[in-house]
């Protein structure tokens, strides 16, 4: 079971990282939101990342221009917004990357229309009508693992140290932590060395 580290802004989260070895880093590339990392502090967090470490550039309904400026440094670009397949395809002309959709999930039908989409894999986040993630709430895990989808998906909201070894009873693809794994609003290298340790335990 992978774990992706989402919400990296900071060199000192990049060491964290580089210590603790998750298998993925997720960066905030959309404004407003107050994890955003400009592509000025991406090529700077980036050429400091452990290159084991797969980096995931996270969007709420880009265009391509702004998916261009940060491209050359994603191995995956993840979707929470409400893009389109026009857009996912042009996405996968242009770029060889993985594409991932997150879903902010409410009923079986969020899950049934992100899998509709021509992407490769999920992440089936907690539903909040304020916000398109990193709120810390964990997602609906009785619905999703009724409605479980057939493309690997990432499990999202709310996970930590203490509920991951019940996500992974999900049998997701991977886990995506970012508020749990912080304190005051930034990364807690012994939150991050937990929650690896315990995932890892878990694989």
């Amino acid at each position: 079971m992978k774990l992706k580290i989402c919400g990296i802004r900071r060199t000192e989260d990049v060491q964290y990282l580089n210590a603790y070895e998750p298998d993925l880093a997720g960066f905030i590339c959309s404004q407003p939101f107050w994890r955003y990392v400009s592509p000025e502090q991406m090529a700077q967090l980036t050429q400091q990342l452990d290159g084991a470490i797969l980096r995931v550039g996270v969007f709420v309904d880009p265009t391509i221009e702004e998916i261009t400026r940060y491209a050359e440094w994603l191995h995956v670009i993840q979707l929470h917004g409400n893009e389109t397949p026009a857009l996912i395809a042009e996405i996968r002309k242009r770029w060889d990357v993985e594409i991932w959709k997150a879903a902010r999930v409410r009923t079986a039908e969020d899950i049934q229309r992100a899998e509709a989409l021509p992407v490769d894999k999920l992440v089936l986040d907690s539903f909040s009508p304020v916000s398109h993630g990193g709120t810390g709430t964990v997602a609906d895990w009785a619905l999703i693992a009724e409605n479980r989808p057939e493309k690997p998906f990432l499990l999202a909201g709310g996970i930590s140290a203490e509920n991951a070894a019940e996500a992974a009873r999900l049998r997701p693809w991977g886990l995506d932590a970012s508020s749990s794994v912080e304190t005051d609003r930034c990364k807690d290298t012994d939150k991050i060395r937990t929650l690896v340790a315990r995932v890892r335990a878990l694989s």
